[in-house]
């Protein structure tokens, strides 16, 4: 009797790191064919299988938003969470047959939501009998078979990394995660699956983990000295020929990069961090590539390799488990192996269906604990703050963002060599319904004033970049003569420019004339009530996605990196009033900038 391919797993030792062998049986699906041969017939056998992928979960276990303290929506009206997926992998598990599916993930997977930093942070699953990772119990419970490594996911320490890997029933995968001594694998490189049919001849699919070389950078103080991360391109093209001739028939790489051959580091590290579309190409050999990081959905997309001329599919479902990708292989048995005929790809939406009660009973306790600490009353406000005018006025809300991460990065840079340097810092206006009220402010207040995971930096500008960047940003207005009426309604986002692309730098002072075109409307740029001097040098505090070139303002993701952090900003805001215990904007707030037309202040 075949062995069932959820009950087997054993693993093994390979260039010094654990990889993961995994069999299956029951009903494949198997066809034969009759072909032309020799002037007689013979029969072809033909076998289909579905592989599913997620990636970039980052904490989702429910339909459910904990910075709003309410179900999770969108203005295209997704869904999240690992159990809107479960359901939707059981459809495809009943309609394949279980044992003709693998279900992988593309990392990404602790970190994100107030439910993943809870058992980070505050009861961290790394404590004497802590508790099992709520992501580790949703992803045992459906039955994944591998994920790859994300950046994020050494966010909360390799300690947590680790204790999160041993929770897990499947393998965390990273061939280029090394440790920086012996440059060996520090986690399984990869993962083989064996595919039974009943004839058994095994159909043997390897899944090759890659992760992003930027956790050098985002991550440095947690892994420098302890791991290094070299390009998917290199690892990729080691790995694969090696796993052809273990006796893979199909080759899947789940790669933790995108696909557009970019990278938002500039010349900081010399590997490409969206690089999965080169590793098709440049790779032979690899038959289809499920894409993370990137946070874009491409249901199929195929790349020529430019050594066999053969296609490879990649595929990125969409984050926070929006979609689900499904990869359908199908295979032909000749010369004595099988070989892929046709694969293709396409994705399913989570909206279209419940959530599975199994996963929600399964972790309803953590969820109830979450939403009771997201409701946890950290401080109190002097005064009702609110992002309602923030798009066209200085608001002591956005004042807050601000005086948060200049003293975070004035506090991390004491005693360096950038000590004396003036912090400067820059916010956006995230939503408009943000608020911060008077009297108790709680957890989910705080958070709400920056629904983004991003982190926070610090670069090293100039006075005269500060003036072209803050240039850039006041695009963002429609231009409106002196004397014509002003509506507020049609005022900001001209050329499509979205709320999150407007930065109000704190620090300075200056006018908006939006009179003016784009382009000449700062006026009377100052810093400490003189006008700034273009060759002054200025630590900007940036979040990571303006910092690696996001909104693509000038400048900054090419300026100098000071220091960087994994810790999302809303989480330092919250540990900031939960310090400070009083919000009361008369110690932080001012009016840094206003707009004008000829001088004359609009508002």
């Amino acid at each position: 009797m075949p062995l069932n391919r959820r009950t087997f797993l054993e693993r093994s030792a390979a260039a010094g790191a654990g990889v993961a062998v995994a069999g299956a049986g029951a009903a494949p699906a198997v066809a034969e064919e009759r072909g032309e041969g020799h002037g007689h017939e013979r029969p072809r056998k033909r076998y289909s299988f579905t592989v599913m992928g997620t990636t970039d979960l980052h904490g989702n276990v429910f339909n459910w938003d904990y910075f709003t303290d309410r179900e999770f929506d969108d203005k295209a009206h997704n869904d999240v969470g690992l159990a809107k997926i479960s359901t939707l992998v059981n459809q495809v598990r009943e309609e394949k047959g279980r044992p003709n599916t693998l279900l992988i993930d593309a990392g990404d997977t602790i970190q994100g939501t107030q439910l993943s930093y809870y058992y980070a942070k505050v009861d961290p699953i790394t404590a004497q009998r802590g508790p099992v990772h709520p992501m580790a119990q949703a992803m045992n419970a459906i039955g994944y078979d591998a994920a790859a490594l994300g950046n994020h996911e050494f966010n909360y320490g390799i300690p947590v990394l680790r204790k999160f890997e041993e929770q897990c029933d499947f393998p965390l995968l990273g061939a280029n995660a090394l440790d920086a001594k012996t440059l060996r694998p520090a986690f399984p490189p990869y993962s083989m699956h064996r595919l039974c049919t009943p004839q058994g001849r095994d159909v043997r699919v390897a899944v090759l983990g890659l992760t992003n070389p930027g956790i050098a950078i985002w991550d440095k103080q947690n892994v420098s000295g302890r791991m290094v991360f070299p390009g998917l391109e290199e690892q990729a093209a080691k790995w694969v020929p090696k796993l052809r001739t273990m006796g893979a028939d199909v080759v899947i790489v789940s790669a933790h990069s995108g696909s557009s051959g970019t990278s938002s580091y500039g010349d900081q590290l010399p590997y490409v961090e969206n690089a999965a579309g080169l590793v098709a190409e440049q790779v032979p050999g690899i038959d289809a590539i499920l894409v993370g990081h990137a946070h874009t959905e491409i249901p199929e997309y195929f790349v020529t390799n430019k050594e066999t001329g053969r296609q490879v599919v990649l595929s990125e479902p969409l984050k926070w488990g929006q979609r689900l990708t499904l990869f359908d292989f199908d295979l032909v048995w000749e010369r004595g192996r099988w070989t892929v005929e046709k694969v293709g790809a396409k994705v399913l939406n989570s909206n279209t269906v419940a959530e599975d009660p199994k996963i929600t009973r399964l972790l309803g306790d953590e969820h109830r604990e979450v939403v009771a600490y997201v409701n946890q009353i950290i401080g109190t406000s002097t005064v009702a703050m609110s992002t309602a005018d923030a798009p066209w006025q200085d608001e002591p809300i956005i004042d807050l963002i601000n005086h948060v991460q200049a003293v975070t990065v004035k506090a991390a840079l004491a005693g360096g060599e950038y000590a004396a340097l003036p912090v400067l810092s820059q916010a956006s206006c995230f939503s408009r319904s943000a608020v911060i009220p008077a009297g108790k402010v709680t957890i989910k207040d705080a958070a709400g004033l920056y629904p983004f995971e991003n982190t926070l930096e610090a670069r090293l500008m100039t006075g005269a970049q500060l003036k072209e960047y803050l240039e850039f940003s006041a695009r963002y207005y429609v231009q409106t003569p002196a004397g014509a009426p002003v509506d507020t309604s049609k005022l900001t986002n001209a050329g499509g420019t979205p709320d999150y692309n407007y930065d109000a730098v704190s620090g300075l002072t200056y006018d908006i004339d939006i009179a003016k075109p784009a382009g000449e409307r700062i006026v009377g740029l100052s810093f400490e009530g003189a006008p700034i001097d273009p060759a002054a040098r200025f630590v900007l505090a940036v979040n990571n996605y303006r910092a690696s070139g996001g909104g693509n303002f000038p400048h900054v993701a090419a300026a100098r990196q000071l220091w960087a952090n994994s810790e999302e900003i809303r989480n330092t805001i919250i540990a900031w009033v939960q310090s400070e215990g009083t919000v009361d904007p008369a110690r932080f707030a001012s009016v840094g900038w206003k707009l004008t037309r000829d001088g004359v202040p609009v508002f």
